[in-house]
């Protein structure tokens, strides 16, 4: 039987994104934009040069920018004590982080990355505030691969800043996705060179501390590429907690194979020819789980709590009062009003439908056992009565 790993993904159109709306390269510095490019030997589609050329000049900005932001702020950021309890929001990617991300944010008592911050981590603390009142115009209406809203003030993933940042990072793969796939080891924190490991834990801890400057509150953070890192994270931060939210894994895959495709037209240098996105998909979750599943278990009930997405659609005021009991978080009371007004808002969202093959359903049913079985899903994706307990 061929392997349904193997078979090209079924192309779909992405929503509409502007030429002239940002990638994640424009926030890289130039010395980590010139290296990515020699690793791949500037291996560049004829038709993706122009947009090679247009990121180039903002990585030079964004190198003299830094400079002068660690001139003028570096004490500061290196003098700020990071708030507790930070909250580490972590699942496979399209589990709904981004919708918990985003409920989570409505609370006053915490500060969220914001868009600008993680695209633009090498000046935001200079010009953050006036790209974000003048620049809206630049940014899409929603994003790419679903129907969200996008802003420069909205919750964004951290994992775009430690890459601009120049952190190893396994969304350096967006750009060369013919190539293979590098950074897959940043998903589990497994078979890392000393410095690069280094490199990658001062680059979060600099993040971190550059948003305290700015916003002097405990921080929520959201990234699918730290769930395999909640070992890493509890150590440099003892007093963090997790939340990890799942959902149906056939679900999870297709979306996500939609989302890499999606990522590849609108950031890649290339045209890809055979990105091989299943496999890549298995391949992430292999290190991502392997990573989760190691961990998890050190983690007491009072530093990590995990949900379904499909419980917080049904009831999302009522879980996550569960999650802020569950973790300490703060009287749920004085955010239960804005929770309620925005969960009634999300009612109407549209949500991406998806169809899949049954010899591909079967083999996620096959390697992704653990994940069913732990969360309470049937082989078809469908929710048992309940939710199993983590043993």
């Amino acid at each position: 039987m061929t392997d349904p790993a193997a078979k090209p993904p079924r192309k779909q159109k992405a929503n509409a994104y502007p030429w002239y709306s940002p990638r994640i390269w424009h926030g890289m510095r130039f010395r980590p934009w010139m290296r990515l490019l020699a690793r791949h030997h500037f291996a560049l589609h004829p038709l993706r040069i122009g947009m090679a050329v247009l990121v180039t000049p903002f990585t030079v900005f964004n190198s003299l920018a830094y400079r002068l932001q660690l001139a003028l702020h570096g004490e500061k950021i290196a003098a700020a004590t990071p708030h507790t309890p930070m909250v580490f929001i972590v699942g496979h990617w399209r589990s709904g982080t981004t919708f918990l991300h985003e409920l989570m944010s409505l609370d006053e008592a915490y500060t969220s990355p914001s868009t600008i911050q993680c695209f633009g981590p090498c000046q935001f603390l200079l010009i953050g505030d006036f790209v974000s009142r003048w620049f809206n115009f630049i940014m899409p209406s929603t994003r790419p691969m679903d129907n969200m809203k996008v802003g420069w003030s909205k919750p964004q993933e951290d994992e775009f800043a430690l890459l601009a940042l120049g952190a190893p990072s396994p969304y350096y793969r967006m750009a060369f996705p013919d190539h293979p796939a590098e950074g897959t080891e940043f998903l589990d924190m497994e078979g890392i060179d000393e410095a690069d490991l280094a490199k990658w834990r001062e680059t979060l801890d600099q993040f971190v501390r550059m948003i305290t400057v700015q916003r002097d509150k405990p921080i929520i953070l959201k990234s699918p590429t730290h769930t395999g890192r909640i070992g890493l994270l509890s150590e440099m931060y003892p007093d963090a907690k997790f939340i990890h939210i799942a959902r149906n894994p056939l679900e999870v895959f297709a979306s996500t194979e939609r989302l890499w495709q999606t990522m590849d037209e609108i950031q890649s240098f290339q045209h890809p020819k055979n990105p091989q996105y299943r496999q890549y998909i298995f391949d992430c979750f292999d290190r991502m789980y392997g990573g989760y599943f190691r961990d998890v278990d050190k983690l007491g009930p009072d530093r990590l709590v995990e949900t379904r997405y499909e419980d917080i659609v049904a009831d999302p005021v009522g879980e996550l009062e569960k999650i802020y009991a569950a973790l300490g978080l703060g009287d749920f009371e004085q955010v239960r009003p804005q929770m309620e007004a925005a969960t009634a808002e999300s009612r109407s969202f549209q949500r991406n439908k998806h169809q899949m093959e049954d010899d591909l359903a079967a083999e996620i049913y096959r390697r992704w056992s653990q994940y069913f079985e732990r969360y309470g899903y049937a082989a078809d994706g469908t929710l048992v009565e309940e939710k199993p307990k983590a043993e």
